[in-house]
């Protein structure tokens, strides 16, 4: 699953059980998670609506975003890396992450490109690990 903006997956497990292998395989490709938002819970204390179990994760890889700060201190803008994680109402659970070469492809700072391809390839195998745990 993608879009011009991210890509993911769709994986054979339940919401919480989703979020722990998307952090686990995260750490694998050298992110961390340095925020949650837990959008339902905020939906619901912010405007009183009920939303399904949702997401957003703010990954950062230190040693790629030192090097992108860098190269271009603006960056901090575009940081973290969101992955999302949300309820398919199911029993699986979609998790979708921000596509580094698009996110990035709008700056222009060429310095940037070898960094938003190493962001990118990390992050996809993220996304194939999951595939590859999920039962199909």
């Amino acid at each position: 699953m993608s879009n011009t903006y991210g890509f993911g997956c769709r994986v054979a497990l339940p919401f919480a059980d989703a979020i722990a292998a998307v952090t686990a395989a995260l750490k694998q490709e050298g992110f961390g998670v340095l925020t949650e938002i837990d959008v339902k819970a905020t939906l619901k204390a912010k405007i009183g609506v009920d939303y399904r179990p949702y997401v957003i994760l703010g990954a950062c890889n230190p040693n790629l975003a030192y090097r992108g700060l860098q190269a271009e201190p603006e960056l901090g803008l575009l940081l973290p890396c969101n992955v999302i994680v949300y309820d398919n109402g199911d029993g699986a659970s979609t998790v979708s992450i921000v596509d580094p070469l698009q996110m990035l492809g709008f700056v222009e700072n060429p310095a940037l490109q070898p960094i938003a391809d190493e962001a990118n390839s990390r992050l996809r195998r993220v996304i194939d690990h999951l595939t590859d745990q999920s039962p199909a």
